[in-house]
């Protein structure tokens, strides 16, 4: 299988592919530090630099598109601005999908998505043809030493057009999140809906990524990076399940 990794960050999506045996043919970021971590890691990999310039036909039939594409028009630590926000880029992301036509979409957000813009994205995958569907995994779904909950996006590519999967309604969302805050110590929760083995993650605290006051260079950069990342070990359970399908 083949994976185009939108909005890569550092690269935790492509990570968790490389894991579960998938081929990452193509990033997008728009940030030089996180590109220079992707040219390091992933040598060779061609690095888009804006999605708004990105031609999705370039990927035409790929088999997994993913992207965790900018959280802040809907995060509760913002003014919330949604679709009047600079930084709104779904719609972009949905172009380079309906160019590309993966057979799987996986995108990951802030939980405050729920309340906002996430009816949004299901609508516009279903129009395209796509079974989409939401569920809140937490990173210590696979043990890691932090709630951080998000919003994980799956799509499938719905050859015949007919049967649709009906999307949960926002009550269902708040259920399902509000299960995971209360049950921080089942770790297996998400997981062992997507039929996955437990992975073992520990997370990486400010102070271990710190280190030394003046010993790491580029401190500002790794920490912004890090705290934009998703949770590869996530990531990895869903592709691994996609893979199996």
């Amino acid at each position: 299988m083949k994976h185009l990794d939108l909005f890569s960050g550092i690269g935790g999506f492509a990570l968790a592919a490389k894991w579960a045996g998938i081929e990452t043919v193509g990033f997008c970021e728009i940030e030089e530090f996180p590109r220079k971590v992707l040219e390091k890691n992933f040598p060779g990999v061609p690095i888009h630099h804006d999605i708004r310039e990105l031609n999705g036909e370039e990927y035409a039939g790929i088999d997994i598109v993913t992207g965790g594409y900018p959280c802040q028009p809907f995060s509760v630590a913002g003014k919330r601005k949604g679709e009047k926000d600079d930084r709104h880029l779904w719609p972009e992301m949905l172009r380079v999908i309906t160019q590309a036509r993966p057979t799987w979409v996986v995108c990951e957000n802030v939980s405050g998505h729920i309340t906002m813009g996430l009816d949004t994205v299901l609508t516009d995958l279903e129009k395209e043809g796509y079974s989409a569907r939401a569920v809140v995994i937490p990173a210590c779904a696979v043990n890691a030493e932090h709630q951080r909950n998000r919003v994980w996006i799956i799509g499938n590519a719905n050859s015949s057009d007919a049967a649709r999967v009906k999307r949960p309604d926002r009550k269902n969302f708040h259920i399902e999140k509000r299960h995971a805050s209360e049950n921080v110590e089942a770790r297996s929760f998400g997981v062992a809906e997507l039929g996955a083995r437990e992975v073992t993650f520990r997370a990486t605290t400010y102070a271990e990524s710190l280190r030394e006051l003046d010993g790491i260079p580029d401190r500002v950069d790794r920490l912004k990076s890090l705290g934009n990342a998703i949770v590869p070990q996530v990531a990895y359970e869903i592709l691994t399940a996609i893979k199996s399908c």
